[in-house]
């Protein structure tokens, strides 16, 4: 089923974010998942250690990245790419909401600073 269409949407809250899974495996993505993340204003994502590459892209407002102690300022139109095994956070400091589209490979996980790991639906 190579088309997904918006009511295929499966929606996860975590850590104050908001997670819209497209592509997944239960939708057609064998080695790919893909969801448009929503981030509040002032909201603070923690610190965590990714298992796999993300690209992301920022489809609205503003955010900063940080990958590997290294941060960015990102605005819509803007890309990044987070290494695998590399230590993302990500933050929206303005008191305005953002928009993120990120892809993976299916099978992420993210450790975070404490050992919990956590295997996000929205990439199984």
């Amino acid at each position: 089923m190579p088309f997904i269409r918006s009511d295929e949407a499966v929606v996860h809250e975590i850590h104050g974010g908001r997670f819209v899974s497209y592509v997944r495996p239960d939708t057609g993505g064998r080695e790919l998942a893909a969801w448009r993340v929503e981030l509040p204003a002032a909201m603070v994502g923690p610190a965590h250690t990714i298992s796999e590459e993300e690209a992301f892209y920022v489809l609205s407002g503003r955010l900063r990245l940080t990958i590997d102690g290294e941060s960015a300022e990102l605005r819509a139109g803007d890309a990044a790419v987070a290494p695998a095994g590399s230590e993302l956070a990500v933050a929206n400091t303005t008191d305005q909401p953002a928009h993120m589209w990120v892809t993976t490979r299916v099978g992420l996980t993210a450790e975070l600073a404490d050992g919990t790991t956590i295997t996000p639906p929205w990439a199984h």
